[in-house]
């Protein structure tokens, strides 16, 4: 088994966003689900088809950018405080565990040539302004886990770190909006075409790691920001099916000019991923329904869709060390030659293996995951299915909205 190391007229203008009564949007808690099961997916199998189906950076990126514009109208500096102490408390537990290992098998100072610099570079496992180290080539435990597995368990900080730099930017980037909505929103798209024609050299890689990731997938937080404030819902109702499919489109034909397939994908072509993922996600936000309660097709599947949200850092954290170590358990199989013999098609099947990916996440889940709940100050909860319960301030019983 081989593992991947993710519009209102103007005679009757709609109510912006912004005035809606707050709460969970029941549509973006299933986009963030659909996304979260995606990635796992992709990462097991490295379906190049797959982002293209349903881009689930760009989507995750957008329903953040829009929780953020919300939050936005409490002051910046306490919004941002909040933001971070919802999102580094379950990546200091991922350090915890996994530079620990890593030095038990012997990474240390000397890896960075100079201990000054490794010790530095810690400090990006608290603050990730940049991406974290990790320790490249380590053995893996036989039958448990496969070789290199720091490399796995470190693949999803690049989210993490993009995240904290939309969130310290997005005070800017609201203001921006307001002020010039068309500009902001397509600036991120403009910063990828001049990286791809190389108008932009940089030198190191820390800072174009950094800006690539804005050019990619900013412009997806920016639409997210844009539909919180009502912006998207002032357009005329032709222009996001009339505009998105083309943008989309764009992506798609550039991708397949520079040789797409497997090994070669979106995440290998910015400027692809950018433009497929904008106007993917430009049209889920137009389609937006606004659900305040589960549409009666989708409550038997209430509880597990907000078990995914409740537990999303958790999960997209853990996942890809969940996929490494099933993939290395699944193949043992093969060490059985009556397995081997009569059901080879059974052992070289995904499915089985994704359904012991998912066992492993919710082990996950069960032994990390209340990191989220004290990160948001809640109450910790092993399996949580249901909303946490209304909390009481000052007399006045308040929700504790979800992340």
């Amino acid at each position: 088994m081989t593992t991947h190391t993710t519009p209102a007229t103007e005679a009757a203008p709609r109510e912006p966003a912004a005035a809606k009564k707050p709460g969970r949007d029941r549509y973006f808690d299933l986009l963030r689900a659909l996304a979260l099961f995606r990635v796992v997916l992709y990462h097991l199998t490295g379906w190049a088809w797959l982002p293209l189906v349903f881009p689930s950076m760009g989507v995750m990126f957008a329903l953040a950018g829009n929780l953020m514009a919300r939050s936005l109208k409490r002051p910046a500096v306490q919004v941002i405080r909040g933001r971070m102490r919802r999102l580094l408390p379950p990546l200091w537990l991922l350090g915890v565990v996994g530079v620990t290992a890593m030095v038990l098998q012997g990474w240390g100072p000397d890896e960075d040539g100079h201990p000054g610099w490794w010790l530095l570079h810690l400090t990006f496992w608290i603050v990730p302004l940049s991406d974290p180290p990790y320790a490249e080539g380590l053995p893996g435990v036989h039958g448990f886990i496969g070789e290199n597995w720091a490399a796995d368990l470190a693949g999803p900080l690049w989210y993490i770190r993009a995240y904290l730099w939309y969130v310290l930017l997005s005070p800017v980037l609201l203001k921006a909006l307001r002020a010039l909505p068309a500009l902001t929103i397509l600036s991120p798209i403009a910063l990828a075409v001049a990286f791809e024609e190389v108008w932009i050299t940089l030198p190191g890689d820390r800072i174009p790691s950094a800006l690539t990731d804005f050019s990619t997938f900013g412009a997806c937080w920016i639409l997210g920001m844009a539909h919180q404030e009502g912006i998207l819902r002032r357009l005329p109702r032709y222009i996001v099916p009339s505009v998105a499919p083309v943008i989309a489109l764009a992506g798609l034909w550039y991708a397949l000019h520079h040789d797409f397939g497997t090994g070669n994908d979106l995440d290998s072509m910015p400027l692809a991923q950018a433009l497929w993922s904008f106007g993917t996600v430009f049209l889920l936000l137009h389609l937006s329904p606004s659900w305040t309660e589960w549409p009666r097709r989708l409550r038997p599947f209430a509880g597990t869709i907000t078990l995914l949200n409740s537990r999303a850092v958790t999960i997209y954290l853990w996942h890809n060390t969940c996929i490494l170590i099933a993939a290395t358990l699944w193949d043992q199989l093969w060490g059985f030659p009556l397995l081997e013999q009569n059901v080879p098609g059974l052992l070289e099947s995904v499915w089985p293996v994704l359904i012991l990916v998912w066992l492993l996440i919710g082990c996950c889940v069960l032994t990390f995951g209340w990191a989220e709940d004290l990160a948001a100050k809640q109450r910790p909860r092993l399996w949580p299915t249901k909303e946490p319960r209304a909390r009481v301030r000052g007399g006045r019983r308040r929700s504790v909205p979800g992340s």
